[in-house]
C-alpha cells in the first residue's frame, strides 16, 4: 500500500469506527444477546395484540348492555336544548329557512307545496318549543341518539373483530375469565411453539378501541361517555405462536428483518473495531499529511469564528448523514437487496465525504490553535473580537460614546414605546416589547460598533498627521468608514513610498555619478598613460605596436561605453522609432543564441536550450529584440560561474504570451534588491573588475518597455533568472 493513501484510509476507518459507535449507542441493546421475540418490534406487536384482544374478542359488549347503561344528565339536557341558540333564535332561524321557499310556492300557485312547507315549519317550531318546555321529552331524544351511536359502535367493533382475526391469525390462545370461568380458545396452544406467554389474573380492557371506530362515540349533538366502555376483566391462560404458524409471512418478515439487521450490525461493530486498530496504527502519519494539504491555506484565510461555524455546519451534516445511513439499515432493508445496497452505498459515500471534510477541518482547526500564542492570535483576528474591539473603541472619545448611547437608547425605547402604544391602544404587551428588542438590540450593537470604528479612524489619522506612518488604519467591511480608512492607508502608503523613492533616487543618482566617473575614467586614464609612453623616443618598435594596440582597444571600449549610454538615454526618453513586424521569435532566439555558442563553450558554460516545436510569432522590432537577446546572453558570458549550466527557454504561456527565460548561476554574490540591476551602470560585480559597462540590462529593460512587454529578475541565492514576456500573435 502506498504511503500517501494511509491518511485518507485512516480518515475513512475513523468514520466507520464512529459510525459503529453511533449505531451501537442507539440500538446495541436491541440486538446484542437478544432474540427476535425479545426485540422492541415484537414486544410492540405483542402489546398491540393484547390491547385489541380484550375489546375486539374477549370483552365485546352487546348493544343491550351498553344501552342499559345510558344516562342523561341535566347539563346534557340544557346543552342539547341550547345547542343552536335560545328559543327565539332557533324559531327565527326556522322561519327564515322556510320563508323564501313558501313565498316562491305562493308565487307559483303551488298550494300543496306551500301547505307542506308550512306544516314542516310548524312541526319544527313545535318540536323546538317542546324542547324548552319538557325535560323528559329532551331526555328521550338524547337516549335515542345515544342508542343509535351504540348500534354504530357495535357494528364497527364486529367488523374490526374480523380484521383482527385475519391480522393475528398466527396467534393461539386459551384464556379463562376468572370471574365467569368462561374459556376462549383460538388455535392449539399444545403445539410446539416458538413463543409462549402465560397469564395469571391478567387484566384485559374492554373499552380500548382503535382509531378507526373511536369517532363513532360522537354524534352531531350527543356523545357516548367513555365510562360505558372503560372496564377491565382478568384472565388466566396462555398465548403462543406455534412453529407452523411462525412460518407465516407476517411473522417471518419481522423475524428475517431482525436477523438480517442483527447480522449486519454485528459485522459493522466488528469491522469498526478493526478500523479503530488501523486508525491507531496510522495516527502518526495522519496529522502531518493532513496538515500539509494545500487547501489548508485557503481555509486559513478565513477568520477562526467562520472556520468554527463551518466545522459546526459540517458536524451537523455528518450527524444527519449518520442518522440517514443508520435508518437505511434499520428500517429500509427489505427483500430488494439491489435497491438496498445501492441506497446504502450512496449514503455511505456521502457520509465518508462529509466525515473526511469534518475531520480534516477539525485537524486544521486544532493545528491553528494548538498553542496559546496561536489561539490568542486567531481569537484577536476573529469577527467577534473585532466587534468587541469596535465597542471598546467607542470609548476612545467619551463624548461621542455618551452621545451615541443616549441617542440610540432614546430612539429605541421611545420608538418602541410609541409603536407599542399605537398597536395596543395604550398597553405594552410582552410580544411587542420582544419585537422591539429583536430589532433594536442588533441595531444598537451595530451603531455603537460603527461609532467605535469612527473613533479608531480619528485617532489613527491624528497619528499620521504627527508623522507616525508605521501602522495601517484598520479596514472593516465595505462601509463609508471603511472606504475612508482605505483611502487613509493609500495616502499613508503614498507618503511612505514617496519618501522611500526620494531616498532611493538620491542614492542611485550618487551611485550613477560615481559609476559613470569610474567607467569613463578607467579607459581614459589608460589612453593618457600610453600616449605619454609613445612620446618616449627610446621605446622599441615592438613596444610601440603594443602601446598602439592597447590605445586602440581602450578607445573602442570608450566609444562603446558612450554609444551605449547615448542609446539607453534615447530609449529611456522614448526618443526612438520602432519598426514592428511579425517575427518568428523561436527562430530569432535560436539564431541570436547560436552566435554565442562558441563563446559559451570557451567560457566553460554548458548551454541547455528548450524551444517549442511550433513557431511562436510576435509583433516586435526584430533588430531591437535581437539586441535584447544578445544583451542577456552577453550578460551570462560575463557573470555566469564557469563549469555550470545555462538554461535558455522559450514557451507559450497559458494566457497566450511568449515567455523567454535565461537562467544561470552567478559567479558574484547578488544583492537582495535585484531590481536595481536594471539601473544604468549597475553591475553584479560591485568591484567593477569585469569588462561590462553596466548598461546591458538597462538597455534590455528599455527595449522591453518600448514594446509594452514585461521583464523581471528572480534571484534565489546564486541562481539568477531573467524572464521576458510579450503577447504572442
Amino acid at each position: 500500500m502506498r504511503e500517501k493513501w494511509k491518511p485518507l484510509l485512516a480518515l475513512i476507518y475513523l468514520t466507520w469506527f464512529i459510525f459503529g459507535i453511533f449505531t451501537f449507542s442507539k440500538i446495541g441493546y436491541q440486538y446484542v444477546g437478544k432474540s427476535y421475540f425479545q426485540s422492541t418490534n415484537f414486544q410492540n406487536e405483542l402489546e398491540a395484540f393484547q390491547a385489541e384482544l380484550g375489546p375486539l374478542v374477549l370483552n365485546v359488549p352487546t348493544a343491550e348492555e351498553l344501552k342499559s347503561k345510558i344516562t342523561v344528565t341535566d347539563s346534557e339536557i340544557e346543552e342539547h336544548r341550547n345547542y343552536y341558540g335560545s328559543l327565539g333564535t332557533q324559531i327565527d332561524n326556522i322561519k327564515s329557512q322556510y320563508e323564501e321557499k313558501i313565498q316562491e310556492a305562493a308565487d307559483n300557485n303551488a298550494v300543496e307545496l306551500k301547505t307542506k312547507l308550512e306544516n314542516e315549519r310548524d312541526a319544527k317550531i313545535k318540536d323546538i318549543t317542546k324542547n324548552f318546555e319538557d325535560d323528559e321529552y329532551v331526555r328521550k331524544k338524547i337516549v335515542a341518539q345515544k342508542g343509535a351511536l351504540v348500534d354504530k359502535y357495535i357494528k364497527a367493533i364486529k367488523d374490526e373483530s374480523k380484521e383482527f382475526g385475519k391480522r393475528y391469525k398466527y396467534w393461539s390462545y386459551e384464556l379463562t375469565n376468572t370471574e365467569t370461568e368462561e374459556t376462549y380458545r383460538s388455535g392449539d396452544i399444545s403445539e410446539s411453539s416458538v413463543y409462549k406467554k402465560s397469564f395469571i389474573n391478567h387484566p384485559l380492557r374492554t373499552g380500548v378501541i382503535s382509531n378507526n371506530s373511536s369517532h363513532l362515540l360522537y354524534g352531531s349533538e350527543v356523545y357516548l361517555e367513555s365510562e360505558l366502555l372503560n372496564e377491565t376483566t382478568e384472565y388466566t391462560g396462555t398465548i403462543s405462536i406455534s412453529k407452523n404458524a411462525a412460518q407465516s409471512a407476517e411473522v417471518m418478515a419481522g423475524y428475517d428483518q431482525f436477523k438480517r439487521n442483527q447480522y449486519l450490525f454485528s459485522v459493522i461493530w466488528l469491522t469498526c473495531l478493526i478500523a479503530a486498530v488501523f486508525v491507531w496504527k496510522w495516527r502518526k502519519e495522519l496529522l502531518p499529511t493532513i496538515g500539509s494539504l494545500k487547501e489548508k491555506e485557503t481555509l486559513a484565510k478565513l477568520r477562526i469564528d467562520v472556520q468554527i461555524a463551518l466545522l459546526f455546519i459540517t458536524g451537523c451534516l455528518y450527524w444527519m448523514s449518520s442518522s440517514i445511513a443508520f435508518e437505511t439499515i434499520e428500517y429500509t432493508y427489505q427483500s430488494n437487496y439491489v435497491r438496498f445496497l445501492t441506497d446504502f452505498v450512496f449514503i455511505l459515500l456521502v457520509l465518508i465525504i462529509i466525515s473526511v471534510v469534518f475531520f480534516v477541518q477539525a485537524i486544521w482547526l486544532y493545528e491553528r490553535v494548538n498553542t496559546v500564542e496561536k489561539l490568542s492570535e486567531n481569537v484577536k483576528d476573529s469577527y467577534l473580537w473585532g466587534i468587541g474591539e469596535s465597542m471598546t473603541d467607542l470609548f476612545l472619545n467619551r463624548s461621542i460614546a455618551l452621545h451615541s448611547i443616549v441617542l440610540v437608547a432614546a430612539a429605541f425605547f421611545g420608538g418602541g414605546s410609541f409603536v407599542a402604544s399605537v398597536v395596543t391602544g395604550g398597553g405594552f404587551p410582552i410580544m411587542v416589547f420582544g419585537i422591539c428588542t429583536i430589532v433594536g438590540i442588533p441595531a444598537l450593537v451595530v451603531f455603537l460598533s460603527k461609532m467605535g470604528y469612527l473613533n479608531r479612524i480619528m485617532k489613527d489619522t491624528k497619528d499620521m498627521a504627527e508623522g507616525r506612518l508605521n501602522r495601517d488604519v484598520k479596514v472593516k467591511g465595505k462601509s463609508p468608514l471603511a472606504a475612508h480608512a482605505e483611502n487613509l492607508n493609500h495616502l499613508r502608503e503614498g507618503v511612505r513610498t514617496s519618501m522611500h523613492e526620494q531616498a532611493k533616487s538620491e542614492r542611485l543618482k550618487t551611485e550613477l555619478i560615481t559609476n559613470v566617473s569610474h567607467d569613463l575614467r578607467t579607459p581614459l586614464t589608460s589612453i593618457i598613460t600610453y600616449t605619454d609612453l609613445l612620446k618616449n623616443p627610446d621605446i622599441t618598435e615592438e613596444e610601440r605596436k603594443q602601446y598602439i594596440h592597447i590605445l586602440d582597444k581602450k578607445s573602442d571600449r570608450l566609444k562603446v561605453l558612450i554609444e551605449d549610454l547615448f542609446e539607453v538615454s534615447k530609449m529611456a526618453s522614448g526618443n526612438i522609432e520602432l519598426h514592428r513586424s511579425r517575427v518568428d521569435v523561436t527562430q530569432l532566439v535560436q539564431q541570436a543564441v547560436g552566435e554565442h555558442e562558441e563563446d559559451l563553450c570557451k567560457a566553460r558554460l554548458d548551454l541547455r536550450m528548450s524551444m517549442p516545436q511550433d513557431a511562436i510569432y510576435a509583433y516586435v522590432d526584430g533588430q531591437k529584440w535581437w539586441r535584447l537577446i544578445d544583451n542577456l546572453i552577453v550578460n551570462v558570458l560575463k557573470y555566469a560561474l564557469e563549469g555550470t549550466r545555462v538554461y535558455v527557454t522559450l514557451k507559450r504561456t497559458t494566457n497566450g504570451d511568449a515567455e523567454f527565460t535565461v537562467k544561470n548561476v552567478a559567479k558574484y554574490e547578488i544583492s537582495e534588491n535585484a531590481d536595481e540591476l536594471f539601473e544604468r551602470f549597475k553591475r553584479a560585480d560591485a568591484s567593477r573588475h569585469t569588462e561590462g559597462s553596466g548598461l546591458g540590462l538597462a538597455i534590455a529593460q528599455s527595449i522591453v518597455d518600448l514594446h509594452g512587454a514585461r521583464m523581471s529578475i528572480e534571484v534565489d541565492g546564486d541562481l539568477f533568472k531573467v524572464i521576458v514576456r510579450i503577447p504572442a500573435v
